[in-house]
């Protein structure tokens, strides 16, 4: 599903960049535009030209599908999960797994 409104983009670039740990200045400078405005981007109360929008996914390292098209997002947090995973050695796979059984039994 194609997604167009700019609440929704705004919510898929923060999505990102909160599983990248960057923080939305980063983000700003990666892709040279100001705090504010990037901020407002995310917020989905601006337009932005394509070219700042481009930008933006580069700083971010994703494709514009990944912020455009919805089902795509879900399946970057599930990869972005297990590259992070196969990192780790087993007994760190062992606590991660601990820490989210807890994670999930505090939701």
């Amino acid at each position: 599903m194609l997604v167009s409104d700019l609440k929704t983009i705004g919510s898929n670039l923060y999505k990102v960049r909160k599983l990248n740990g960057l923080t939305q200045a980063e983000v700003a400078e990666k892709a040279d535009v100001s705090d504010r405005t990037y901020a407002d981007i995310e917020r989905g109360s601006v337009t932005m030209r394509i070219d700042t929008f481009l930008k933006i996914c580069k700083a971010l390292k994703v494709t514009p599908n990944d912020i455009l098209v919805a089902e795509d997002l879900s399946e970057i947090t599930e990869q972005k999960l297990l590259d992070e995973l196969n990192k780790c050695s087993n007994s760190e796979k062992e606590t991660a797994l601990k820490l989210l059984s807890i994670y999930i039994d505090s939701l």
